[in-house]
């Protein structure tokens, strides 16, 4: 293949591997060239990529718009049509029906509830008058939540764009309305945080046309005043009025021409500025930047390719009911067994977190700090009774005789009493959480139901095992408590030193 036909066939081998990452549900496993498209709410990003296409084909509206990311694969071709990736076989001719669709599938996803969602929406659009570009429509930047958006809309957005941008591999195309500050610009700031040399942004500046009588963006479209590797070029979109007008986009390209021939500040540099030149600019950038990952690409997917060879390999040489493929299924699962109860024992980033009521290391935490403290406090005791108790003890000890001190064995027989009853609460605690640990060793296990056997005999192994701890530890308090009544240290400091006074005072006299 020659020289620039081999080019032109990178960007539809990307479109290729686009599609089958999204079919698979992978989309974000490979780091893939693409460009991001960038910028605020009415920054004028669908009527740039509307201008690419020669007709409007996105959603239009107040709030957020854009709430799936659009994955858009301009194709040339002499024919012109529409394809969702999604109803495969369906050829939209009428782009209106385009609209619909884009609407309907993000509202199947998302609710009409103005959420977002990150599984993108693939959408091919054949025609005559494009270049082989493809583009990820992203939803603009929102500062406030609008009817029922959820209240972190602005982070949740911000959560998407970096999902895309932070890549390496990804072009940011920053869409920046002329009439606001560049230096506050929404799509600039955020370029800036993961590109911060301006490496691999493009800069595209609209709205020139709305720019106050006497003001210009010469210095920005120069590339003096932010300054950016890849530089800015200057658009003039439809407005408002012609859009609902309808006013055709081929006039409305001619009226973008005549404005910068005819604008002092921007006729020099007419040829590097419009929407042509920005498809041409972006086909050329995207064929360059495909060319650059390629290989690093390439190398990656080979060595995803081998693993998943090496897989078929065994399964192609071993019968199915060959003993050697369940074994090491099972094993898979004994090993998922183990990452699964240590992930609900310790917390875990897992995306299946439970999030109506507390389980696993969570419960077990709450049993130790909150209910077991709660069951001994409702054990204290009543001061009066004790008190009574106290006073018989003694009065019992002492018998017939009027005794001059409390005798040990008074206090002995009452604080044992009251040791012995922090039994009961430890080992309740202990039998609340062996509880714990078996629920969570069943739910562990749910995923072997293939092998019903195999799942009985790991639950039994694994709470025989918990069963025998529990023993074990029970044995261990059961102790503990045991210690603690056989023999009462009146030295320690908690007997608010009464030994050690009374001693003291021993020593004085004996001087």
């Amino acid at each position: 293949m020659a020289g620039n036909t081999g080019m032109e066939q990178l960007i539809p081998i990307v479109n290729k591997l686009q599609d089958a990452f999204t079919t698979l549900g992978v989309h974000m496993e490979l780091d893939l060239p693409q460009i991001a498209v960038v910028g605020g709410q009415s920054a004028g990003k669908s009527s740039v990529l509307e201008n690419f296409v020669g007709r409007d084909f996105l959603p239009r509206g107040s709030g957020i718009v854009t709430r799936r990311p659009l994955i858009l694969q301009l194709i040339n071709c002499p024919t012109e049509y529409a394809e969702f990736l999604h109803c495969k076989g369906k050829k939209f001719t009428d782009f209106d029906e385009v609209r619909k669709e884009i609407e309907a599938e993000t509202d199947r996803l998302t609710g009409s509830n103005k959420g977002i969602s990150n599984i993108p929406i693939n959408l091919r659009v054949y025609s005559p008058n494009v270049l082989n570009i493809t583009l990820i429509d992203l939803p603009g930047l929102t500062r406030v939540p609008v009817g029922d958006q959820p209240q972190d809309i602005e982070q949740q957005i911000k959560d998407m764009l970096f999902q895309f941008i932070t890549k390496e591999t990804c072009l940011i195309l920053a869409v920046t309305p002329a009439n606001t500050d560049l230096a506050t610009s929404d799509a600039l700031q955020i370029a800036k945080q993961v590109d911060p040399d301006g490496v691999r942004t493009i800069g595209v500046i609209t709205k020139l046309d709305l720019m106050d009588d006497g003001t210009d963006a010469r210095e920005i479209l120069e590339n003096k005043l932010l300054p950016l590797r890849r530089g800015y070029i200057g658009v003039v979109n439809r407005s408002q009025r012609d859009i609902e007008g309808r006013k055709d986009i081929k006039a409305a390209m001619a009226a973008e021409r005549k404005f910068f021939l005819g604008h002092p500040a921007y006729r020099h540099m007419a040829d590097r500025l419009g929407t042509p030149y920005l498809q041409r600019v972006l086909n050329q950038q995207l064929t360059n930047h495909i060319r650059e990952t390629l290989p690093g690409l390439r190398d990656r997917l080979q060595k995803q390719m081998l693993t998943l060879e090496k897989e078929v390999d065994q399964f192609k040489h071993f019968r199915p009911d060959d003993p050697s493929i369940k074994t090491k299924a099972m094993l898979q699962m004994i090993q998922q067994l183990q990452g699964d109860f240590e992930r609900t024992i310790e917390g875990s980033g897992s995306a299946q977190i439970n999030t109506m009521e507390l389980s696993g290391g969570a419960k077990i935490n709450r049993l130790f700090h909150e209910r077991f403290p709660f069951e001994i406090v409702k054990m204290e005791f009543d001061e009066k009774e004790l008190r009574r108790e106290i006073a018989f003890a003694i009065r019992n000890i002492h018998g017939i005789r009027v005794g001059l001190f409390t005798p040990d064995m008074a206090f002995e027989a009452i604080v044992k009493k009251q040791i012995n009853r922090l039994k009961e609460p430890s080992l309740k605690c202990v039998d609340l959480v062996v509880m714990e640990l078996c629920n969570v060793v069943r739910i562990c296990t749910d995923k072997m139901a293939r092998y019903p056997r195999l799942r009985e005999e790991t639950e039994r192994i694994i709470t025989s095992h918990i069963r025998e701890r529990e023993q074990m530890c029970k044995e261990q308090l059961i102790l503990l408590i045991d210690c603690e009544l056989a023999y009462m240290n009146t030295n320690h400091e908690d007997f608010i030193g009464f030994a050690k006074s009374v001693e003291s005072g021993n020593l004085e006299n004996s001087r």
